[in-house]
């Protein structure tokens, strides 16, 4: 199991937060669930670096139902997205009571020209995200709905133990609904897929509400998303 000393982040995302508190000048906005840090639209003023709880980020499909873009833990950025056209292009909403560190743009590009310690902290954390949107994109292209969603625990857990927080019961903050217009599947799809990985084994519902799993070994839903791996595909979509 994956984990970092209890209740300490990893080296990276503590290097991450510290380096921000002394070096930027921060504003901390507490937020509940459902608060919006911005939407879709909104002008670009700041970026912001979630120093507690979960947050999501989504899109309003054509049906008006929200699609979840991706979801942001502890040491992650939120905004990048209103960099090009200078307004965001999605929604970024609380999933509990959060809190993120606020910095205007303008600031943080005039600190990262006095310091190239913040330069390259800000462009690692760009290409963290570039490759996680490439490799959710190759998961869909790629994988069968078991596997998309065995991957999609594996990346929950391995980001709580980075956290330092545990990962081997976790309580998922998203909806069947939701996890399945995240990963390109219909809510029946996910509850199948679910009940097929506690069948494998390699999950436990611990509630009677089945948003608490117990997940007994990460590397083993690794092991199943690999298996599952259709190579061919995996090939076509890199082209």
């Amino acid at each position: 199991m994956l984990r970092t000393p209890a209740n300490q982040p990893s080296p990276a995302i503590a290097h991450t937060l510290q380096l921000a508190e002394r070096r930027l000048p921060l504003t901390r906005r507490l937020l509940h669930a459902g608060d919006a840090v911005f939407h879709a639209g909104d002008a670009l003023q700041c970026l912001y670096l979630v120093n507690a709880d979960i947050f999501k980020t989504v899109n309003l499909a054509a049906d008006g139902r929200e699609q979840v873009v991706s979801v942001h833990f502890k040491g992650d950025w939120l905004g990048f997205d209103g960099i090009a056209d200078a307004r965001h292009g999605c929604d970024a909403v609380a999933m509990d009571v959060g809190e993120v560190w606020c910095v205007r743009y303008t600031a943080l590009l005039q600190a990262c020209a006095d310091d190239l310690s913040l330069m390259a902290l800000l462009n690692s954390a760009m290409s963290r995200q570039i490759s996680s949107g490439r490799d959710s994109l190759l998961s869909l292209c790629t994988l069968p709905a078991d596997a998309r969603v065995a991957d999609f625990l594996r990346l929950w857990a391995q980001a709580l133990a980075e956290r330092g927080l545990r990962s081997d019961q976790i309580t998922l903050r998203l909806t069947r609904a939701e996890i399945g217009n995240h990963l390109g599947m219909q809510l029946e799809t996910v509850s199948r897929a679910l009940s097929r990985l506690a069948r494998e084994g390699l999950i436990t519902f611990v509630a009677s509400g089945r948003r608490a799993l117990q997940i007994h070994d990460v590397q083993a839903l690794a092991d199943f998303v690999q298996r599952n791996l259709n190579p061919q595909a995996a090939v076509a979509a890199l082209h």
